[in-house]
C-alpha cells in the first residue's frame, strides 16, 4: 500500500513518515512486544496521505495565505483563522484510491481480532511530535470507540484538521516550528476495553523533581482520556525501580484520587462514540488497579526506558499511556514517547544547581483557602481571573491567576501570561499539568471547588514550592529564590546527613550534597496522612462498633483492606518513599515519638490518651511501646518498617528508639521489635538509641552493649540536662546548647561510643543553628552530623574547610 504502514513495519526512524507517535507505536511492537509488553496491534495512515488531501483539494496555498502574519498573542485573530483552515480540510475529500487503502487496511486489521469492523482508537501523529525536547503533549486530537467506515473517514479527518486548532498553531510558534514542516499522520489501533477497566499515564521517572529511581503512574476507572486530559483526578502510585529489578515489591506510595466519572462506550444512536458516567461509590472508594497491576506496569516502564536509552545512547526517561483491558484483565501499553521537561533540564545542565522558591516570612501564618496537586515547584501570586470557557479567554490579563474548571492545552496563550494556573480538576499527568512544566508556569491542579471558593479580581498566593500539595493562600505573600550551586563540595570524614519528616519532599531533598538521613520523623506520616489514633483504628480493626469518630475514620481507610491494612501501608509508604529518595545511603527513621497531648488532638485522641500535667516527661517513647495500652500499635509500626526493608528490599532504612530511659525498658522494646521482623544484624539491620536523656550518657555502657550505636537528640538533651522547658518563653534564655554543660554531654556520648566501636550522630536543631556547636562535634570526632535541608550545603562547605585544618 502506497499509504499505509502497518505497525510491524514501522521503527523509530519513521518519524517523517509517520510521526512520533505512530513511530514509537511500531519500534514497541517491533522490538518489546517480543520481550512481553503488551501493543494493541493497528496500522498508520502516513504523513504522504496528508499532503495528497491537501494538495488534492488545492488548499495548501489557501492555508499558507491564512497563517500570513498571525500573531498568536491576538487569540480572537488566532481562534478565527484556525477555524478557517480546519473548515478547508473537512470540506475536502478523501481522494479515493487512499480512501481504498484505509478501508483494506481496516478490514485487515478486523479480521485479526475476528470482528467485521473492530472497535479503534484513531490518534493524531505530527511528524515533529513527541520530540526529546517537546513534548507536543495534546496538541492534536485523539477519537477513542470508533467503528466502521464512516465514522473512520469522518475522525481521520478530524484528525488531519487538528493539526490547526489555535493550541497546535500557537505551540508550534512559540516553540519555532514551521507550520509547513510538520505535517501529520494518523493511528488506527485497535481498542483495549479499558471501558470496563482502567487506564493512565505513567513516567519513568518522578515528573516535579526529575528523580530518576521511581516510576509514577495514575489511573482511573474507564478510558484513559479522562486522566490524559485532566478532567479527574486519578489515583496515583510510585514504585522504586532499583529493587523492583531485583524482584521486590516496592510500591512506595498509594494515593486514592476522587475519580467522580468514567469514560466509556456510547450506546448505538450517540453521537460521539464514547461518552462520560458517574462513578458509583464504591469505585470512587476504590484503588482503580491492584498491587499486581501496579508492579507488572512498572516494569513494563522500566523495558521501555531502558529500550529508549539504549536506542538513543543517552538517557531517555519515558511517558507512556497504558489501558487495562476489563474483559482479560491484561494490560497494554498504547503509547510511549520521550519526556520532555525534567530530561531536558538535566541535559542543559540544570542538575548542577537546584532553584528553591521560598515566602520571605516564614514564620507568618497564612491562611489556606484551598489545596491540589501541584505542578512545579515555583510560587505565584497575583489577582485570580475566573474563565469558564475558552471564548472569553481573550479577557486574561497578563500577571493573573487562571482559575477553571479544568485547563487542557487549549488553554495555553492565556497559561503563557499567567503568574499561576489553578483548576478544580486533573492530575499531575494531565496534558495542562505537562505544559506548565514545559512553559515554567506554576499550577495546581484538582483543587475541589476553586471556581467557587475564588473569585475574579482576588488576591492570592499559589505555592507549590511546599510537596507535592499545592496550597492556595488569601493574600499576597513576598517570596524569594535562593539559587543553590551543586558543585563538587568535596568529601568530609564527618558524614553529613539530613532530618526529613515529610516524604513528599524526599525526592526534591535527595538531589541537595549528602551522605543520607539522619532522622526521619514518623510524626509527619501519622499526623497528616494516617490522621486517626492509632488505638481507633486498632478498635476499628478488632471490630469495635463505639468508636468517636468512627464515620470520618471509614472515610480515611477507603480503599485499604482493613483499618490495619490502611496504617502499616501508610507508615510504609511514607518511610519507603524517604529510604528509596536516599537509597543506597543510609536513612535512620525513629519510630512514633508523640506526648500524650499530641495524641490526643488526632481523631477519635480523646478516648485514649490520659491528661498529663507535663506531657513532656509523661507517657512518650519506649514506655509507650511495650505499655498493655499501646503494644500493639507498636507493633504494626514494626511490622510496617519489616516490610519496607524485606519486601521493598530498601535494607538502607535503620531504625531508632527515641526517649529510652531505662536499659531494662531498652530490652522489652528490642524484644517486641525482633518478634516483629526487626532484628539488629538481621539484613543488615542496625537499631540506635536516641542519645536525649542525661541517663543515657550516665548509662551509656549499658545502652550501647544492648544497641548498635547513639544519635544525640539536642533538644532533649539539653532541655534534661538544664531542667529548662525548651516551649517556657519565661526562662527559654537559658536554654542553649552552648552551655559547657552540654559540650560536657556531647563529648561524653561521643566517646562512650568510640569506646564500643559504635555509631555516634546528632539530629537536633544545635548543629544546624549553631556552626560552632558543629565544629565542635567534628574536633570530638562524632560520625555524623544530621541537618535541615536548608542549613546542608553551607554546613558541608564549613566542616570541609576544618576537617582541611585539622589534618
Amino acid at each position: 500500500m502506497k499509504y499505509i504502514k502497518f505497525f510491524k513495519e514501522l521503527n523509530n526512524k519513521d518519524v517523517p513518515l509517520v510521526g512520533g507517535k505512530n513511530a514509537s507505536i511500531g519500534e514497541m511492537f517491533q522490538e518489546l512486544v517480543p520481550v512481553g509488553i503488551k501493543v494493541p496491534n493497528g496500522f498508520a495512515i502516513t504523513s504522504d496521505a496528508y499532503w495528497y488531501l491537501l494538495d488534492s483539494g488545492g488548499i495548501r496555498q489557501k492555508i499558507v495565505d491564512l497563517l500570513a502574519g498571525v500573531d498568536v498573542t491576538e487569540i480572537d485573530v488566532l481562534k478565527t483563522r484556525s477555524k478557517q483552515i480546519r473548515e478547508l480540510i473537512f470540506g475536502t475529500p478523501l481522494p479515493p484510491d487512499l480512501r481504498d487503502e484505509i478501508f483494506e487496511a481496516y478490514r485487515i486489521l478486523s479480521e485479526e481480532y475476528g470482528m467485521t469492523y473492530a472497535d479503534v482508537a484513531v490518534r493524531s501523529s505530527a511528524t515533529a511530535e513527541d520530540l526529546p525536547d517537546a513534548s507536543f503533549a495534546g496538541q492534536q486530537d485523539t477519537y477513542l470507540s470508533v467503528k466502521g467506515q464512516t465514522d473512520l473517514v469522518h475522525y481521520i479527518k478530524s484528525c488531519f484538521a487538528s493539526l490547526f486548532t489555535d493550541r497546535a498553531v500557537s505551540y508550534r510558534a512559540s516553540r519555532g516550528f514551521d507550520h509547513f514542516k510538520v505535517a501529520l499522520s494518523v493511528g488506527v489501533q485497535k481498542m483495549v476495553r479499558a471501558d470496563k477497566g482502567s487506564a493512565g499515564v505513567m513516567f519513568s521517572i518522578d515528573t516535579e523533581t526529575g528523580f530518576k529511581d521511581a516510576v509514577f503512574i495514575t489511573s482511573s476507572w474507564g478510558l484513559g482520556e479522562n486522566v490524559v486530559g485532566g478532567t479527574v483526578n486519578p489515583d496515583e502510585f510510585y514504585v522504586f525501580k532499583p529493587t523492583l529489578k531485583e524482584g521486590k515489591r516496592p510500591i512506595i506510595k498509594r494515593q486514592l484520587g476522587h475519580k467522580h466519572q468514567k469514560m466509556v462506550y456510547a450506546t448505538p444512536g450517540d453521537p460521539h462514540p464514547t461518552k462520560n458516567i458517574q462513578t458509583t461509590q464504591e469505585e470512587m472508594r476504590t484503588f482503580s488497579i491492584t498491587d499486581a497491576d501496579i508492579l507488572t506496569l512498572a516494569r513494563y516502564a522500566i523495558k521501555i526506558e531502558e529500550h529508549y536509552t539504549k536506542e538513543a545512547g543517552e538517557y531517555r526517561p519515558m511517558d507512556m499511556e497504558w489501558s487495562k483491558d476489563g474483559e482479560s484483565g491484561e494490560i497494554f501499553i498504547v503509547q510511549a514517547r520521550p519526556e520532555t521537561v525534567q530530561s531536558q533540564k538535566s541535559k542543559n545542565g540544570c542538575a548542577q544547581k537546584l532553584e528553591k522558591f521560598r515566602f520571605k516570612d516564614r514564620n507568618v501564618e497564612r491562611e489556606v483557602i484551598l489545596t491540589g496537586r501541584a505542578i512545579g515547584g515555583k510560587i505565584g501570586h497575583g489577582k485570580v481571573r475566573i474563565i469558564n470557557d475558552l471564548e472569553h479567554m481573550n479577557t486574561f490579563k497578563e500577571g493573573e491567576i487562571l482559575v477553571t474548571d479544568n485547563t487542557d492545552p487549549d488553554w495555553e496563550p492565556a497559561m503563557k501570561k499567567a503568574a499561576a494556573v489553578i483548576t478544580n480538576r486533573g492530575g499531575r499527568t494531565c496534558h495542562a499539568a505537562i505544559v506548565a512544566r514545559e512553559i515554567g508556569v506554576p499550577a495546581i491542579v484538582g483543587a475541589v471547588g476553586a471556581t467557587d471558593r475564588l473569585y475574579t479580581g482576588m488576591e492570592i498566593t499559589a505555592s507549590c514550592a511546599e510537596g507535592e500539595e499545592g496550597y492556595i493562600y488569601a493574600g499576597i505573600h513576598p517570596f524569594e529564590i535562593e539559587t543553590i550551586e551543586l558543585g563538587n563540595l568535596g568529601q568530609t570524614k564527618t558524614k553529613i546527613y539530613m532530618n526529613i519528616g515529610n516524604p513528599e519532599k524526599a525526592f526534591g531533598f535527595s538531589q541537595l550534597p549528602n551522605d543520607g538521613v539522619g532522622l526521619a520523623r514518623m510524626e509527619h506520616i501519622i499526623l497528616n496522612q494516617i490522621k486517626a489514633h492509632p488505638l481507633a483504628l486498632l478498635d476499628l480493626q478488632n471490630g469495635k462498633k463505639d468508636i468517636k469518630d468512627r464515620e470520618e475514620i471509614e472515610k480515611l481507610i477507603s480503599g485499604y483492606e482493613s483499618p490495619k491494612d490502611f496504617f502499616i501501608k501508610k507508615i510504609a509508604e511514607g518511610m519507603g518513599m524517604i529510604s528509596a529518595a536516599f537509597y543506597p545511603k543510609p536513612v535512620i527513621v525513629r519510630v512514633s515519638d508523640f506526648k500524650s497531648n499530641e495524641y490526643r488532638g488526632m481523631i477519635g485522641g480523646l478516648a485514649y490518651e490520659p491528661l498529663e500535667e507535663n506531657p513532656m516527661l509523661g507517657y512518650r517513647g519506649a514506655s509507650r511501646y511495650y505499655s498493655d495500652l499501646y503494644r500493639t500499635a507498636f507493633e504494626w509500626e514494626c511490622e510496617a518498617l519489616s516490610i519496607v526493608r524485606e519486601e521493598m528490599g530498601l535494607t538502607n532504612m535503620k531504625v531508632m528508639v527515641p526517649f529510652l530511659r531505662t536499659p531494662e525498658e531498652g530490652k522489652k522494646v528490642l524484644e517486641i521489635m525482633r518478634r516483629n521482623g526487626l532484628e539488629s544484624g538481621k539484613n543488615g539491620l542496625e537499631i540506635y538509641v536516641m542519645c536525649e536523656l542525661p541517663v543515657n550518657v550516665i548509662l551509656a555502657d549499658d545502652f550501647l552493649s544492648m544497641f548498635d550505636g547513639f544519635s544525640i537528640g539536642s533538644n532533649d538533651l539539653t532541655q534534661l540536662t538544664l531542667g529548662v522547658d525548651r516551649d517556657g518563653q519565661l526562662v527559654s534564655h537559658i536554654f542553649d546548647e552552648r552551655n559547657p554543660a552540654m559540650l560536657e554531654m556531647f563529648k561524653r556520648a561521643i566517646a562512650a561510643c568510640k569506646k564500643h566501636n559504635k555509631y555516634c550522630g546528632i539530629c537536633g536543631q544545635a548543629p544546624s543553628d549553631y556552626p560552632e556547636i558543629a565544629e565542635f562535634l567534628v574536633k570530638e570526632g562524632i560520625s555524623s552530623i544530621s541537618l535541615n535541608p536548608d542549613s546542608v550545603v553551607a554546613t558541608w562547605k564549613r566542616i570541609a574547610d576544618l576537617e582541611a585544618t585539622l589534618k
